[in-house]
């Protein structure tokens, strides 16, 4: 596979687990601390997994994306915002 940028075969893949705790934060300074959200390219629910090039840096997946849903949300629980 080559990097969807520089067309370099250095790519790493990496996954992780959350266990429900995974911190995001957007331009804004808003922070969200819950599950991965799914609609930002990095993964979704109690997982990380994104692919990324290690020549240029590119994430590889389809972009842009939209905005994070959770983004329009405007009261989270108290304990999903930090």
């Amino acid at each position: 596979m080559e990097c969807q940028r520089c067309g370099s075969d250095r790519l790493l893949n990496v996954s992780g687990k959350t266990s429900d705790r995974c911190i995001v934060e957007d331009i804004d300074g808003n922070i969200l601390s819950s599950y991965v959200p799914i609609d930002i390219g990095i993964g979704g629910g109690d997982y990380i997994e994104f692919e990324y090039c290690l020549e240029c840096g590119q994430i590889q997946d389809s972009f842009p994306v939209g905005d994070p849903e959770w983004e329009d949300i405007e009261d989270f629980d108290e304990q999903d915002k930090i």
